[in-house]
């Protein structure tokens, strides 16, 4: 016997719809590309993205064409997401930190047919143009006033796109498992893959994530989010604002500590995201002009592992609650969110910041467990090591166009459905999951592992430290040993001895790295994490003093 409810298909075009029904009038404000804060609502945004929509069938996109952005967060960038989307095309951000030429390969590889580019990045397309077949149509993230003559075949400003176009644009009307986003991994080891997202993965994925121990937004929040709409959907910011009502405060190209700051006091931000290293910016703005943060309640870090640094800043300096989360593209990309449940409330100060360092727990549709190399479950101690796996609906079971398939049905899951995320980690008795590394990234020392990321969030803490980085070195008796590497501060010139010091009693002494290098930048790749393959490539005949 089967239930009596309705069939409510979960496409994307609904989200924007109740918007613009229950909150017509909330703000979303950008800083333009073009340099003036600009003001919009949910009810304009619905107008234009239906225009938008126009536009693109007029262009002859139709259901599954590839539309392109490479753009940043801005209100033109929402519109152009939810008016493809709602046709059934699948709106495919494409990430501006790449290399040219990767970028080049990626159209091609999705067969991009338009791109929508904001002016910072016109000259990177016009580079690539020719590199791009697929692409037959360009349009310029801006009015005619602000359009500049560019090389790029046909190209047309968006003011002028949309102009004139009706509102009546049918939206959805197909099944809600019809690809939705497209988003490529980093490319890190190999090709870039693309994840290729539906509407019901999105729209659930939009639902846990938002849930009361995760973002947990409502209409009353001021949601900035700095995370780029690049960056697996903005980490569902995108859609889940608009579900709550809430405003949006969209940074455009300005990520520095000082227009970060500006744009949370002056619209009065309750909630941000973003990397840890938009953080180091803002938290360096703040102390150099002793500044405040008077709205601001909730901070959500992830992309990479937060530094203790950061979380105390933010927690004990200026009274806001850091929320530590971990995913990836294939996940859409929420995992986990480390959000203190009763017990957790009961703990010391110092108790409560431990904790916090972890990754957190799994909300409600994803599913974790760690496993040894053979495949065989491993204990939730907190203590074991093991290969991370997860499954859920917002969790790709394949990559597109079939890249890298494991099974001869284009999947990439083991035998029960488990994603292999990776990474090693751990998972304890309270359900708090720890990354100790990439299992790529981990170090082997005499049998025994140690965690790079550990000792990185300790390192950057250190006096005249503004970042930090370890990675493994051959050493002719214990296989690998850490090496760590020190970006300094401005102005600032850390000693080898003080971190050293800095750094005992925080960690196991077989950890304590081998040596310490100074550098004047660690390399970061496309989604701000630290290119751990640059440093192995550039330090990869470094003669540790111990291996004499």
């Amino acid at each position: 016997m089967q239930g009596l409810m309705q069939d409510w298909s979960m496409t994307l075009d609904r989200v924007l719809d109740h918007a613009k029904i229950v909150g017509p009038d909330r703000e979303i404000v950008t800083r333009s590309v073009e340099g003036p804060i600009v003001r919009t609502s949910y009810g304009e945004l619905w107008t234009r993205a239906r225009q938008a929509s126009h536009a693109l069938r007029e262009a002859g996109i139709g259901v599954g064409d590839r539309v392109a952005t490479l753009a940043w967060n801005t209100a033109r960038h929402m519109e152009v997401w939810f008016g493809a989307m709602g046709i059934g095309a699948v709106l495919h951000t494409l990430n501006p930190r790449l290399l040219p030429d990767q970028i080049a390969w990626i159209a091609n590889h999705a067969e991009d047919k338009i791109l929508f580019v904001d002016l910072t990045f016109l000259p990177i397309v016009e580079k690539i143009a020719g590199l791009m077949p697929t692409v037959k149509t360009y349009v310029v993230l801006t009015d005619r006033a602000h359009m500049p003559s560019t090389a790029l075949p046909g190209a047309i400003a968006y003011e002028h796109f949309i102009a004139g176009r009706p509102t009546d644009a049918r939206w959805g009307g197909f099944d809600e498992n019809t690809a939705a986003g497209l988003c490529y991994t980093s490319g890190t080891t190999g090709n870039p893959k693309g994840v290729l997202y539906s509407h019901r993965s999105n729209m659930l994925h939009a639902f846990a994530a938002n849930q009361g121990d995760a973002f947990g937004l409502r209409a009353k929040d001021v949601v900035l989010p700095v995370v780029p709409m690049f960056h697996a959907n903005a980490w569902a910011l995108t859609f889940i604002a608009p579900m709550a009502g809430a405003k949006m405060v969209m940074p455009g190209a300005k990520l520095d500590g000082q227009s970060i700051y500006e744009l949370l006091e002056e619209e009065r931000v309750t909630f941000t995201a973003a990397v840890p290293t938009v953080w180091l910016m803002l938290l360096s703005h703040l102390r150099d002009n002793k500044l405040k943060l008077s709205t601001l309640k909730r901070v959500v870090i992830g992309g990479s592992a937060v530094p203790e640094a950061i979380l105390r800043a933010f927690e004990e300096d200026y009274g806001v609650e850091v929320v530590h989360a971990w995913g990836m593209t294939e996940m859409s990309p929420m995992g986990t969110l480390c959000s203190m449940g009763p017990q957790q409330e009961e703990l010391s100060h110092e108790e409560r910041i431990k904790l916090k360092l972890k990754q957190g727990k799994t909300p409600f549709t994803v599913e974790m467990k760690i496993v040894d190399d053979a495949g065989a479950d491993m204990p939730r101690d907190g203590k074991t090591f093991g290969r991370l796996l997860v499954r859920g609906p917002s969790v790709a079971r394949a990559y597109f166009k079939n890249e890298g398939a494991r099974n001869p049905d284009g999947t990439v899951l083991d035998a029960q459905g488990w994603f292999d995320t990776g990474d090693v980690a751990t998972i304890c008795p309270m359900g708090f999951m720890t990354i100790t590394d990439r299992a790529k990234d981990v170090i082997k020392s005499g049998g025994e592992w140690i965690s790079s990321i550990d000792i990185e969030n300790i390192a950057v803490g250190a006096p005249g430290v503004a970042n930090a980085a370890v990675i493994g070195v051959y050493h002719p008796k214990w296989d690998e040993r850490p090496l760590l590497i020190i970006q300094p501060k401005a102005g600032e010139t850390p000693v080898r001895e003080a971190i050293m010091q800095f750094l005992n009693g925080k960690i196991a002494k077989w950890w304590t790295p081998d040596d310490i290098v100074f550098v004047e930048q660690i390399p970061l790749g496309a989604t701000g994490k630290i290119n751990k393959m640059a440093l192995r490539e550039t330090f990869k005949d470094y003669k540790l003093p111990t291996a004499a």
